[in-house]
């Protein structure tokens, strides 16, 4: 199902696929399953700066790993992932230490599923999405409590809700520390990076939808442009002009992953009025289940 973006719009996507011209990007991490893919020619791929390069056609990078890439192929698809998604937990199952070439049969058909007549297209993305990466897993298990903080999470615009460590643990029906092990011990990062990484996702939406690097920077929660570009630098080894700029992205889609009704937390309504301050939480609305959205043409 496509839809078109508007300004304003709350996308939390599980992958946030986009395509455009070759690239190179510096030794950087990022909390995504990452897939790179030359959509012809090849492409060089290393750890680190210790480690030697390697050549491949796609490849798939665990979530957290150290990499960098240099892509001289006139066009290049990248998704990043969600690794606690549906897409990211069936990638992540494919991933042999930190980064796994494509078979080349498997890049084949790949390519030709994708970009049949040399056009990429949302429609084809979408059907190669669902039989090509899916292949019918099942998400990947979550402690019961995270997976409330992550539905909180999730629904607060640009995460510039109300995200301190004791709301966080009243949504979750936790103490501060148990919420902090058992959240890092199901998603294999900490919470403040993790919350890092969704302001990031909104700042790409925004900048896919045509939007200035300001603008993204403020519907994000970064204090300004500056602070958005060094978070991206670092997270993303791109700048966001090289993302949302016309001379990168021609197009985008964004993957929606399944999420399931939000529990409230079995806390006595007082106590969770001494932690967050307020009689009435924000409960996240139900999303519908996979689906694919385009964002907009990056403007010129």
């Amino acid at each position: 199902m496509l839809a078109r973006l508007t300004r304003g719009a709350c996308l939390w996507p599980a992958a946030m696929i986009v395509w455009g011209p070759g690239y190179a990007a510096a030794r950087h991490r990022h909390h995504s399953v990452q897939l790179l893919m030359a959509m012809d020619g090849m492409l060089r791929i290393r750890g680190g700066r210790d480690q030697a390069w390697f050549e491949c056609g796609a490849v798939l990078v665990r979530a957290d790993a150290t990499h960098e890439v240099d892509v001289p192929a006139s066009t290049v698809l990248l998704a990043f992932v969600d690794p606690e998604s549906q897409l990211g937990a069936s990638l992540s199952q494919r991933i042999a230490g930190d980064i796994s070439p494509v078979p080349t049969p498997e890049l084949a058909r790949w390519r030709r599923a994708i970009a049949a007549g040399g056009a990429l297209s949302e429609a084809r993305i979408e059907a190669w999405v669902s039989e090509s990466l899916l292949n019918g897993m099942a998400p990947k298990r979550i402690h019961p409590r995270v997976a409330r903080v992550l539905r909180y999470l999730r629904a607060q615009p640009g995460v510039l809700g109300d995200v301190s460590l004791p709301t966080l643990a009243a949504i979750a029906g936790l103490s501060e520390s148990r919420l902090m092990h058992v959240f890092t011990r199901s998603l294999g990062v900490a919470v403040r990076p993790y919350i890092l990484w969704l302001r990031v996702q909104r700042a790409c939406g925004e900048l896919l939808r045509g939007h200035s690097v300001t603008d993204a920077a403020h519907e994000a929660g970064f204090a300004d442009s500056a602070h958005l570009a060094r978070t991206f630098r670092r997270m993303l080894g791109v700048t966001p002009s090289q993302l949302g700029g016309s001379h990168r992205v021609a197009r985008a889609v964004s993957v929606q992953d399944e999420l399931v009704p939000f529990t409230p937390p079995s806390l006595p309504l007082e106590r969770l009025t001494a932690r967050t301050g307020s009689t009435k939480p924000r409960l996240p609305p139900l999303r519908r289940s996979a689906a694919l959205v385009p964002a907009e043409t990056a403007r010129s």
